[in-house]
């Protein structure tokens, strides 16, 4: 059985105060991962993949309809990763990419996106 009280105007702003309050917290927390991947070396290295991986550096075209729209779904997911280091951490995306680069030429293959 409920308690709700559609006529407790107060109680139904302690309830969307409550919500805000840790839908707050979880974004903060979320920020704070984020900043803190991208503070290491190895967590921009791991950021590089998952932008690579999700096609975020390439066309997401294929002739064949269904893959063009699977592409472009994984594209998405890979552009709101990136949204979110350059939102959050801006200055670390010169960085990852001068180290992505320097990794390339260390292996011999050179610079590469995936």
């Amino acid at each position: 059985m409920s308690t709700y009280d559609p006529t407790d105007l107060r109680g139904q702003d302690l309830v969307k105060q409550e919500a805000e309050a840790r839908a707050r917290m979880v974004r903060e927390q979320e920020t704070a991962d984020v900043k803190w991947l991208m503070s290491s070396r190895r967590g921009r290295r791991m950021m590089w993949r998952l932008l690579a991986v999700a096609g975020v550096f390439q066309l997401s075209f294929d002739s064949n309809a269904m893959k063009m729209a699977f592409n472009e779904g994984n594209r998405r997911f890979g552009n709101e990763l990136f949204s979110e280091v350059m939102e959050l951490c801006p200055e670390m995306y010169p960085v990852m990419v001068k180290e992505h680069n320097e990794d390339g030429k260390r292996d011999g293959n050179g610079p590469k996106s995936n």
